[in-house]
């Protein structure tokens, strides 16, 4: 199974619904259909009206975060995972770059993936070295520490999806080399082996992916999908990513 997943970001307002129909039409005329999946993570200001609408569509509606403590705290402008999960969410993302900028610690993303996992959330979590981990060549080391510090064996590791975004890439319109790309993806699943003693986690990329670039990335087997951020806010681009993967 591949999955195809937008990040809409600051991005969108009721009407905005208009491309996600653009793109549940396609997907529903789609001869690939069975072969992926799609996710969208629109602002909290939308989550429940485009979780309600999409109920029985095809595409899956999720957070973009999610903050760690459960059911209700007094932490001002925080949503609990129980909260997303009451108003028909699927899943959420976890980790995102944005977010580990902001504060995010290794703690406090064990916490979310703990709890999104325990109210039946599917989680999307995402990793990735940045500009200077890649010079000093720190790649590896950073993604281990960011898979081994926030999962264990222990959680349910069907739910879990992981999204490598190298955050030098992302917005940049630069992309890993194609063998820098599958020895980095083969090593997050060797690693991911060693903590759930189980292969088939789906592993995903992000990082400047669009009609143009998915035809690189489509040619390195080990990838699972994408975690797509601006393009992912037109529905001709992001369709037009889905066709040029099959073509």
């Amino acid at each position: 199974m591949r999955y195809f997943i937008g990040n809409w970001k600051m991005f969108g307002v009721p009407k905005s619904i208009n491309i996600l129909n653009k793109i549940n039409s396609f997907y529903l005329k789609d001869k690939h259909q069975k072969k992926y999946r799609v996710f969208i993570t629109p602002p909290y200001t939308l989550l429940e009206s485009y979780a309600k609408y999409f109920k029985k569509k095809k595409i899956l509606i999720g957070s973009q975060n999610c903050y760690q403590k459960d059911i209700f705290s007094s932490n001002t402008a925080a949503i609990s995972p129980y909260m997303i999960k009451s108003v028909g969410a699927k899943f959420t993302l976890v980790g995102h770059s944005d977010n580990r900028s902001e504060g995010d610690t290794d703690l406090m993303l064990k916490n979310k993936v703990s709890l999104a996992l325990r109210n039946n959330l599917k989680v999307v979590y995402c990793i990735g070295e940045n500009k200077i981990d890649k010079k000093n060549n720190k790649t590896f080391s950073v993604l281990k520490k960011q898979l081994s510090r926030v999962l264990d064996r222990k959680l349910n590791k069907k739910n879990i999806i992981i999204a490598y975004e190298p955050v030098w890439s992302i917005g940049t319109g630069k992309i890993p080399t194609k063998t820098e790309l599958n020895k980095t993806i083969i090593y997050i699943k060797k690693v991911l082996k060693g903590i759930f003693k189980k292969k088939n986690i789906s592993v995903l990329y992000g990082g400047s992916v669009d009609g143009n670039t998915v035809g690189v990335f489509k040619e390195i087997k080990e990838i699972d999908g994408f975690l797509i951020g601006g393009a992912s806010k037109s529905s001709k681009k992001f369709i037009d990513i889905i066709k040029n993967y099959y073509r």
